[in-house]
């Protein structure tokens, strides 16, 4: 009886843990999906009811939904670009159209979706820049220089400045890291200007906001592949290395992953990269053809000396070679070279077939 009564006892105490244990699950679980209803009940409010104050928010040229939440989201006029992003969907919201538009804090979604579907036409602008891919920052500061009353040695003067890049550095703290204040950098900013057409509506942009646009777009192209980055272990700056030296390889006929392929491989196995573009950087020169004179350069960008990646960007890389960067090829290739004539890129895995091809598309075409 005694036993039986003790049994009894436990069984009662077993269940009040059970349902006090039950009990606690469903309220943690309650709360949280309080709280994510309320985190996302805010997320469509107003960011600052308070702030009417417009700002400029350029929204380029082929934007998708996301990189216009992220964007609207750095500029503070939503709070959470995610939440923009489904809210879109949800309500299937089109016809969102490129251009400069005056959006303040206070604006509630709906509004900034109506504001973003009129498009203000981009021939309103006072100062027009177009920044073609594979071309270096010093090219870069002459196309600024033709466009506005700066000139080019002022224009330089800025972008290597330490102070501006420094307060660049905590502006973009996900994508300009310690690495390009490195001593044997060249120009900090080398990679990071994005190739894009630019547009101001005062007629003398500052120097500040120029550099900065083309900066935010580069942001938000980085932030578009930021898992992909993660996985594979890549940094913003290594990542732009890798397709400033791909885009300086590829021909209009070149297949820019199995370029990236060659890279990544001769990396994983201790070869220099070998890349003609890093030697020309190195001798502050454009030419046609290296000389072996050329190869012979004391540089930390002459791949032809030193084993890994060179220290920055060697110019600034378009869409298609961030994406070859980021998504090689799977090969075991570890040559390629252009035909003289065609510019056909052929591609191999051993260095007899890379003589041959050499002698057949290259020497013989001389």
């Amino acid at each position: 009886m005694q036993k039986l009564l003790a049994r009894q006892s436990e069984a009662k105490t077993i269940r009040k843990i059970v349902g006090i244990i039950s009990l606690s699950i469903i309220i943690i679980i309650g709360c949280l999906v309080l709280a994510g209803y309320l985190y996302v009940q805010s997320a469509l409010k107003p960011a600052n009811p308070k702030n009417h104050q417009l700002k400029k928010v350029e929204i380029p040229i082929g934007s998708s939904v996301s990189s216009i939440g992220s964007l609207l989201e750095d500029k503070g006029i939503i709070k959470n670009g995610f939440i923009f992003k489904y809210y879109v969907k949800f309500n299937n919201e089109t016809g969102f159209q490129a251009g400069t538009y005056g959006l303040s804090p206070s604006m509630t979604l709906d509004q900034i979706i109506k504001y973003l579907k009129t498009g203000k036409v981009a021939k309103n602008a006072e100062v027009k820049i177009t920044v073609p891919e594979g071309i270096q920052l010093t090219e870069i500061a002459t196309i600024i220089a033709k466009n506005t009353p700066y000139k080019n040695v002022e224009i330089m003067k800025h972008l290597d400045d330490k102070k501006f890049v420094t307060k660049l550095m905590k502006q973009y703290p996900k994508m300009l890291s310690k690495d390009i204040l490195n001593p044997e950098v060249k120009h900090p900013l080398e990679g990071y200007l994005f190739p894009a057409t630019y547009y101001f509506y005062e007629k003398k942009p500052s120097l500040d906001s120029i550099i900065m646009k083309m900066l935010d777009k580069t942001n938000i192209e980085i932030k578009k592949y930021q898992d992909d980055l993660s996985k594979q272990n890549l940094t913003p700056q290594k990542m732009l290395i890798m397709a400033s030296l791909i885009e300086e390889e590829a021909t209009s006929k070149a297949d820019r992953h199995k370029i990236s392929s060659v890279f990544y491989n001769r990396l994983k196995v201790g070869m220099p990269l070998q890349t003609d573009p890093t030697v020309l950087y190195s001798l502050n020169k454009h030419k046609d053809r290296v000389t072996y004179k050329d190869l012979e350069v004391n540089s930390p960008y002459n791949t032809y000396k030193i084993k890994g990646l060179p220290p920055s960007p060697i110019s600034n890389a378009g869409e298609l070679s961030i994406e070859a960067a980021i998504h090689p090829a799977k090969t075991n290739y570890l040559y390629f070279l252009a035909a003289s004539k065609t510019g056909k890129v052929y591609f191999s895995a051993t260095l007899a077939e890379h003589n041959q091809l050499k002698a057949k598309y290259i020497t013989s075409q001389k």
